[in-house]
């Protein structure tokens, strides 16, 4: 997935109230930007990190810069939540996801389950429906090793349970963990910060719901697969 325009560089001041930060452009001048990044952002906010911005023209938008990449400890890390599924949909229709080859059709945000809606829905006349959540991944506190989440998640229990649901009905359920970083190896469930969420990932990986790890090859221009790593979890 290619950024529709050229990022922007700068230094970041502050990471606040989730939404927002505040950073020093290359010509010295200050902004506030928006952060498309709800979650803790844990070891990815340090003050004066190189960060790389887009620019928005939108009279609609209230900030024209949105934080999209920061470096740390000589690696450039994807913050924005809102690109996984993308990368993700563009890896399953480039076939570059073994294990979900060949689907004839792919739509985004179908219903599903207890008033949700599954991220992506593959489907074929000759095999049962694929429901895909994607997750997005950047924390890590050991060398060669992801960990999801970096804090609670409720939300992300409860579809690991609606995976199950379609999974028990008939179904594919498949959980990709998008990790937005090339310097992992493996994925692990960090059952420390949310043991509630490791207990949902067992009992979903028990229903026979399908858990993959994709690692992404980061630039200043695009974010792509680099291919499936392996998730370190009983079962799998």
């Amino acid at each position: 997935m290619k950024f529709a325009t050229p990022l922007v560089p700068a230094t970041l001041i502050k990471r606040y109230k989730r939404f927002l930060f505040d950073a020093t452009l290359e010509d010295g001048t200050a902004i506030t930007g928006s952060c498309p990044n709800t979650g803790s952002m844990l070891g990815l906010t340090t003050p004066g990190s190189r960060i790389w911005l887009s620019e928005h023209d939108s009279p609609t938008r209230k900030y024209k810069h949105a934080f999209e990449l920061i470096e740390v400890d000589d690696v450039t890390v994807g913050i924005n939540t809102g690109l996984p599924n993308k990368i993700v949909e563009e890896a399953i229709r480039q076939e570059k996801i073994e294990p979900l080859r060949g689907y004839e059709t792919l739509q985004r945000e179908q219903k599903y389950g207890r008033n949700s809606r599954i991220d992506l829905l593959l489907t074929d006349a000759d095999r049962p429906p694929a429901y895909v959540e994607v997750k997005n991944v950047h924390f890590t506190r050991q060398r060669d090793l992801a960990e999801f989440p970096d804090s609670p998640t409720q939300r992300g229990a409860k579809h690991l349970e609606e995976l199950g649901d379609m999974v028990e009905a008939g179904n594919r359920g498949v959980m990709v963990y998008l990790v937005q970083r090339s310097d992992c190896k493996r994925l692990k469930i960090c059952r420390d910060l949310d043991s509630n969420y490791a207990k949902a990932f067992d009992r979903a990986i028990e229903r026979g719901v399908e858990a993959l790890a994709v690692r992404c090859h980061i630039t200043h221009h695009e974010i792509s697969f680099d291919g499936l790593i392996p998730i370190d979890e009983p079962g799998l």
